[in-house]
């Protein structure tokens, strides 16, 4: 069996498989929401595509489906979880549209992107006939695992196989549900971040991307950027919980552009174009997708020193990683790599190279094995 130290990516041989698996990808969060669990979704779903898979994408959608091959299940309601907000539809109406576009499709294999988050994925792990395999992404106590307690661990027997994004996730999954599972990674669409056109600046630029909530740590930046030279910019990407708040508190603080939520390819164009990255989280994450993105768009890194984070980017390496929530620190971190344009570059290099290692599209060759072992076995 495919089986990874928790401190290692998987290494394995993949072999070619000649006859396409037909897959569908099954999220329980909106897709017209920004979330980290939806783009990978999307994207592992865009890269099976061009190797050859028929794969379908089944998630709620609060309008248009944001793809080509996304069967829309309805719309979501919010739910707070793990310190922010999933965007869920556990509804009777989502769930008989979710069976019956199952059962319709006749896919080899049904992939559930967390199993236990209510609605799609639970009501297929519950009923579902075709073979299971579930990627498990959140790292930290689950509401979902305590309500349906003693269930979580019966039902988890129906997957025929398990993953998870990181070692802080199959820890999670592991002390909640027991039993095994293939150590993945998530993975990032390098040529939609490389090939990005830089978006034009008027000075040394910070870029956070994030919801505005605490956990994600965007008062600790503006806190920080307040002692930053005159003259430096900051992009804030996203909207929350804590935004009106945080607007009427850094009134006066020049530079600070409040951008809402942007389109992809703005965000990839800003990416590429700022001179900085900053994420400053506070704790929460289960996987640095959005660093190795910064990596991809060859833009250097600073952020918080969380075991996700380390487990992505190499500290003094392809990062400087500071002690989370400290302004002080933070400040010096961007401050350096502001300034340092020896230390930038050596960081973007680094960068640049370890962001391959995470391809998207490797990812797909990882989990087309692990359809043609289930359907084999």
């Amino acid at each position: 069996m495919l089986r990874q130290r928790a401190t290692q990516l998987p290494r394995l041989r993949i072999a070619v498989y000649r006859v396409a698996v037909r897959v569908a990808q099954v999220c329980p969060y909106s897709l017209t929401v920004p979330g980290g669990v939806q783009g990978q979704v999307l994207g592992l779903a865009r890269a099976l595509r061009a190797q050859g898979h028929e794969t379908r994408v089944l998630a709620p959608c609060d309008g248009p489906p944001p793809d080509v091959g996304v069967t829309p299940l309805g719309r979501s309601i919010p739910l707070a979880s793990n310190g922010s907000v999933a965007p869920i539809a556990p509804d009777l109406p989502c769930l008989l549209r979710t069976m019956r576009a199952v059962a319709d499709e006749e896919f080899d294999v049904v992939h559930l992107h967390e199993p236990f988050a209510p609605g799609p994925t639970l009501a297929l792990l519950v009923f579902g006939r075709q073979p299971l395999l579930g990627t498990f992404h959140r790292a930290g106590a689950s509401r979902a695992y305590s309500l349906l307690r003693p269930a979580p661990r019966f039902l988890a027997h129906r997957l025929a196989t398990r993953c998870a994004v990181s070692a802080d996730a199959m820890a999670t999954a592991t002390a909640a549900l027991g039993g095994s599972y293939q150590l993945m990674f998530n993975g990032i669409e390098i040529d939609r971040f490389a090939k990005a056109q830089p978006w034009p600046t008027i000075g040394p630029t910070v870029m956070f991307i994030g919801r505005h909530e605490p956990r994600k740590g965007l008062s600790v930046l503006l806190d920080a950027f307040a002692t930053l030279p005159a003259g430096a910019q900051l992009w804030v990407v996203g909207t929350g919980p804590q935004t009106d708040d945080l607007r009427r508190r850094h009134a006066g603080l020049a530079g600070v552009e409040w951008l809402g939520r942007i389109g992809d390819a703005e965000a990839a164009s800003r990416l590429a174009g700022a001179h900085a990255f900053c994420a400053p989280s506070l704790h929460g994450e289960s996987f640095g997708v959005v660093l190795l993105e910064a990596m991809s768009a060859r833009t250097p890194i600073v952020a918080s020193d969380l075991s996700a984070y380390r487990r992505v980017a190499r500290s003094g390496q392809d990062a400087l990683l500071v002690k989370p929530g400290c302004a002080p620190a933070l400040a010096d971190g961007l401050r350096r790599v502001l300034t340092d344009a020896s230390l930038s570059r050596r960081l973007v290099d680094a960068g640049e190279s370890r962001a391959a290692e995470f391809a998207m599209s490797r990812l797909a060759e990882l989990y087309a094995a692990l359809y043609a072992e289930l359907l084999s076995g």
